[in-house]
């Protein structure tokens, strides 16, 4: 039996939820896009763009899918108010370090302001999602 969180989380941890499954339902677009290969991922990139992500490694791919579906997994999480958000977050967040790291190393990072902002908010997202577990908005 599972005991349900007497703490009424504030306002903001719903929005802050939101905000992070929006995001992550955007990766996950945005994934599905280029694994299917659709016209509107081929019409929003240039031709250099769409060279680097075919030559891509199938485990980069792989990584990106982890990345943002464990991600949606620990919005939905979040907005369940449950604490296995958490551990979603940490595998999304180690799959973006893996996938960002390698497009570093690589030299392949074609929108810095973007690479380093993912980086950003899967940390800020784990953060919160511990921040949240620490004052008993999920259990």
């Amino acid at each position: 039996m599972t005991e349900a969180s007497t703490i009424k989380p504030p306002v903001w941890f719903w929005i802050v939820s939101v905000i992070a499954l929006i995001w992550n339902g955007l990766g996950v677009d945005g994934y599905l896009g280029q694994a299917y290969n659709t016209e509107r991922y081929r019409n929003a990139f240039s031709a250099e763009e769409l060279e680097i992500a075919a030559s891509a490694p199938s485990w980069l791919t792989a990584v990106f899918a982890i990345a943002v579906f464990a991600g949606v997994i620990g919005a939905i999480g979040l907005l369940l108010r449950k604490k296995w958000a958490t551990i979603f977050w940490l595998i999304s967040l180690i799959a973006v370090i893996l996938q960002m790291g390698y497009a570093f190393i690589s030299g392949k990072v074609t929108n810095l302001w973007m690479t380093v902002m993912i980086i950003i908010f899967a940390f800020i997202f784990l953060w919160f999602s511990r921040k949240s577990h620490a004052k008993g908005w999920i259990s």
